[in-house]
């Protein structure tokens, strides 16, 4: 009996449980049953396949993502019948799953200007979604021609972006200024940041101006520019001048493509220093000069421009290769430049490689790309007195003497037969005797690795390993003859290698999420950086040809490192309410433990108004968008590495101390400043987005406010305080403000008729605050700027603009012609002295404008860029150091030619501070001319385009110099640039 009740309730146990797991598992397997699978492909408006479209069950979080075909495969829950399809830039659609289960649909691309995807600090955006001032360029918009260095793709581009090229040398730089930059005498360059590694500033030996030029501008995709502290503050303590973001081309697709380009060019000289004629400089010396000068008068008629310039020759080719080799996706290009310059010397050629690999796995959960971009650069520099020689060099004699001195060259020499100390050196020597040549080699390469978590797709993890390297060494030789060193037996020596390095380590993490329950989206970024760089060069003799010592530059070892934390929240309520909030931390060894961090935060907000009922129901607008921002910065460039630390430098051979009969090496202390800390900027910035006729018609106005603190100056230093008269260290403020406008226009838009138009203005000023040590001292002038003879001529002065010319005010008389040495008395003694001089304009513009069109009709295009500045200055320095009677003659074997504006002055010595010679230099200049015809195919397997192009086409200004867009607002002996006409060739396999 108890059996059977034993063995009843088993069985009722058993069966309970039994009953328990039918219950728990049937519904799974129903709902297992119940699931399907959904497939399809999804394609772009050219109907090719979109790679990592997001693909999301509407009312679930079950989602997918395409792959390299953009085909998709998902199990969607029963009644569930529709799909969230969305991928930056292109609209987001909701489709209904049809009963077959195959979805394929054509996604279609947002409004051109809000759906450009733009590159930021540590992501991309949609620029309809940016809340601060970000400008972007991409390829199709890049200036065209003989491009030697990537930021000249942008001149004129952007407003509040000034971009200059140093001279017309092709081994010049560029000079790059963002709002006009925040420092006085720390570095005013923006940031360049090359696919995820901000690079170095500076230059390298044999390339010291121009090292941005070793990456080839055929190479990059666009160029985005960060302007207002909100967009730039991710970047922290580099970030107070903007920050320049370079993409790279990378491969796309897996059709194998073959491109070609050759750019072939002639370059020839424009204005030049206006000098006197043979024939007026004879009459001159024979009616004003001394018998001793007219002797010196030659026979002869000698164009020494002639001599100095020639027509140059140039050309870019470039090759690439891209597409898969089965799930591995490549870009492959080479590059060769080689330019002549307009003088003779003149060369700069290079050679570039770059491999871009892009694989993806596990259904694009993880995507690698490694970059790798290599540069090998030979320059042939000319001898910088050279384009003085051309202007001022004896025009009545030859260029040969007919004797074999000197190489056979006419040269100023004194009864003995050597050549005079100091005198202007025959220019045609100095092209054919003074070989000054570089080797400069660069490899930057950068490995990302992205992953969208397995678990959560909408978290991603981002790392980028950046290593770039550079390598520059150079060798100058002038022979025994030569009349440059003769006294010292010529020059035989090489320098370097400098060797520079730059190691990167960035860590983040970026959440992306769309909150359909609140019509919101987060994107949110967290991250650390390492960076850390190391300078070396060696210790090197300058020698002349017998191998004789005769000067000696010591071994450098500069290095620094920054760490950063840093995290940033993108916040969009319905598409109409958009919120930025940045915070970064960086840490530098520049600057003591004490002072050492940094916190630079920022703050944006952005009403897009076009979205709200209200606006739309006007039928006016296609975008309106209302953007305002805060953010502080900070600068730490061009201070040095080790200024806060008490450092002894050891005397050379030539300045040792003789202690008895021994000879002792001494250390020399160099001036500190132990609580050296960041140079911060705290700015504002206010902007309207404006779009008419689905943006058309485009606008956008910004107006910025920003204020330097503990500005990085370099001012006099208290009498007995440090080592040197003058120190750099954090003193005052700089206090800056701008207005921007951008248009931009397709007045046609048809199959036959393409018409585009982009204008940009400028104004900005700025003023220094405070340049005092000690709080309520007196206002002092600090000279600054270029020097010629030891003359300053710019000055900093609280209350006023940088680098105003401060100089005299020159009197006339009454017929107009300045009358020497005569000035008026500013404080009113009567007697002439440095209290009377005076700050008289800036070389800073008060309006930069920049203008763009492109005209297409069929197959053939045609385009213009044109700049302009209104309100800049310049000292006309050739026309003083040229232009009195006292400078033909510097000695007694010896003459010079004059400056036509002898003729209009009469002066016989040189006014060095005559405000005569500070001329307006306002200017209009049309930078490209294009004309180009695309044949399309000619053949099944090639395309064919072909353009004509000219750059520096014109310049309308009234200055009288060579250039009114000089470094510095100083014209002396300037390197002009040339105008050049280019014919370019493109094929496409």
């Amino acid at each position: 009996m108890k059996c059977q009740v034993f063995n009843l309730r088993l069985s009722a146990i058993l069966t309970v449980l039994y009953l328990a797991l039918i219950g728990l598992t049937v519904p799974a397997f129903a709902q297992q049953a119940q699931e399907r699978t959904v497939r399809g492909k999804i394609t772009d408006e050219g109907n090719e396949p979109m790679i990592g479209v997001s693909i999301l069950v509407v009312g679930t979080s079950t989602g997918t993502s395409t792959g390299n075909t953009g085909e998709f495969s998902l199990r969607v829950p029963e009644g569930k019948n529709e799909l969230r399809l969305s991928y930056v830039g292109y609209e987001t659609e909701v489709v209904q799953i049809p009963a077959s289960g195959v979805v394929n649909f054509q996604m279609k691309p947002v409004a051109e200007n809000l759906g450009e995807i733009v590159v930021i600090g540590y992501g991309t955006q949609r620029k309809g979604d940016l809340t601060g001032s970000v400008a972007n360029v991409t390829t199709k918009d890049f200036n065209k021609g003989i491009i030697s260095s990537p930021e000249q793709l942008i001149t004129g581009k952007i407003s509040g972006v000034q971009i200059m090229s140093n001279s017309g040398s092709p081994n010049a730089g560029n000079t790059i200024r963002i709002r006009g930059g925040a420092s006085l005498n720390a570095s005013n360059d923006p940031l360049i940041v090359l696919d995820g590694v901000p690079l170095e500033a500076g230059g390298i030996s044999g390339n010291g101006s121009n090292f941005l030029s070793l990456i080839n501008p055929n190479d990059i995709e666009s160029m985005t520019v960060l302007k207002d502290a909100s967009s730039t503050a991710i970047y922290g303590s580099r970030a107070s001048n903007g920050v320049i973001i370079i993409t790279t081309k990378k491969a796309s697709g897996n059709k194998f493509n073959v491109n070609f380009s050759t750019t072939n060019s002639l370059q020839v000289k424009t204005k030049l220093a206006d000098m006197l004629s043979t024939d007026e400089f004879r009459h001159v010396v024979q009616t004003d000069g001394s018998a001793g000068q007219i002797a010196l008068l030659g026979n002869t008629d000698t164009n020494w421009n002639d001599e100095v310039y020639k027509m140059a020759f140039g050309t870019d080719n470039n090759l690439s290769f891209s597409g898969a080799l089965k799930e591995l996706p490549y870009r492959v290009s080479i590059g060769y430049y080689n330019q002549d310059g307009i003088v003779r010397s003149d060369n700069s050629s290079r050679l570039t490689g770059n491999l871009t690999l892009s694989p993806s796995f596990f259904k694009d959960y993880l995507k690698l790309t490694l970059g790798l971009k290599g540069s090998l650069n030979k320059n042939r520099f000319s001898e910088g007195s050279i384009i003085w020689g051309g202007a001022t060099f004896n025009p009545t004699i030859p260029v040969y003497s007919g004797s074999d001195a000197f190489g056979g060259y006419t040269e100023a020499i004194d009864n003995t037969g050597t050549p005079v100390t100091r005198a202007v050196l025959n220019p045609v020597g100095l092209i054919n005797q003074y070989s000054s040549t570089s080797d400069v080699s660069r490899i930057i390469g950068n490995f990302d690795v992205d992953y969208k978590m397995h678990f959560l797709p909408e978290l991603k993890f981002h790392a980028t390993l950046g290593y770039d390297y550079a390598q520059g060494k150079g060798r100058i030789y002038v022979p025994v003859e030569a009349a440059q060193y003769y006294l010292s037996g010529g020059r035989d020596y090489g320098y370097g290698p400098q060797k520079l390095e730059n190691k990167l380590l960035t860590t983040y993490f970026n959440y992306n999420k769309n909150l359909e329950s609140i019509n919101s989206t987060i994107d949110a970024t967290i991250g650390y950086d390492y960076q850390y760089w190391k300078s070396t060069t060696p210790y090197f003799e300058e020698l002349n040809v017998a191998g004789e010592v005769q000067n000696t530059s010591a071994a450098t070892d500069q290095r620094h490192v920054l760490i950063s934390y840093y995290g940033r929240l993108n916040y969009t309520l319905a598409s109409r309410y958009m919120l930025t909030a940045t915070v970064r931390r960086d840490g530098t060894s520049r600057f003591s433990p004490e002072n050492r961090w940094g916190t630079f935060p920022s703050f944006a907000l952005a009403w897009r108004l076009s979205e709200e009922k209200f606006i739309k129901n006007l039928n006016v607008f296609s975008n309106l968008k209302l953007r305002a921002s805060y953010g502080v910065t900070g600068q730490q460039e061009g201070i040095g590495n080790y200024n806060y630390l008490p450092v002894y430098t050891l005397s050379q051979t030539g300045a040792q101390y003789i202690f008895g009969s021994e000879v002792y090496n001494t250390y020399r202390p160099e001036a500190y400043v132990a609580d050296l800390k960041w140079e911060t900027t705290k700015a504002f910035n206010y902007g309207i987005d404006l779009g008419f006729f689905k943006d058309r018609l485009s606008a956008s106005v910004e107006y910025y406010t920003r204020k330097t603190e503990d500005l990085l100056a370099t001012v006099p230093s208290p009498a007995g305080t440090n080592f040197e008269k003058s120190i750099t260290t954090n003193v005052g403020n700089v206090d800056s403000k701008g207005l921007e406008l951008t248009l931009s226009a397709i007045p046609v838009d048809n199959t036959d008729w393409t018409w585009n138009l982009s204008f940009n203005a400028t104004w900005q000023t700025q003023v220094i605050k405070n340049l005092s040590i000690i709080p309520g001292s007196e206002i002092i002038n600090t000279s600054a700027g270029p020097t010629i003879d030891s003359y300053y001529f710019q000055v900093l002065t609280e209350g006023y603009a940088p680098y105003m010319f401060y100089v005299y005010h020159q009197l006339y008389d009454e017929n107009g012609k300045p009358v020497e040495g005569a000035y008026a008395s500013i404080d009113g003694d009567d007697e002439i002295s440095s209290s009377d001089l005076y700050r008289y304009h800036s070389p800073a513009p008060d309006y930069i404008l920049g203008f763009t069109t492109s005209l297409r009709y069929k197959n053939w295009n045609l385009g213009a860029t044109m700049r302009a500045n209104i309100g800049n200055y310049v000292y006309n320095g050739m026309a003083m150091n040229t232009g009195a009677f006292g400078t033909m003659s510097y000695n007694s074997y010896q003459l010079n030619n004059l400056n036509r504006s002898y003729l209009e002055t009469g002066f016989q010595s040189r006014q060095y501070l005559s405000d005569y010679y500070v001329e307006n230099a306002s200017f209009l200049k049309m930078d490209n001319l294009t004309l180009g015809y695309n044949f399309g195919k000619i053949t099944d397997w090639c395309s064919l385009n072909i353009t004509g192009m000219v750059q520096n086409v014109f310049t309308v200004t009234k200055y009288t110099g060579v250039d009114p867009e000089v470094p510095n607002g100083m014209d002396n002996s300037f390197y002009p640039r040339p105008r050049i006409f280019s014919l370019s060739l493109g094929l496409g396999f």
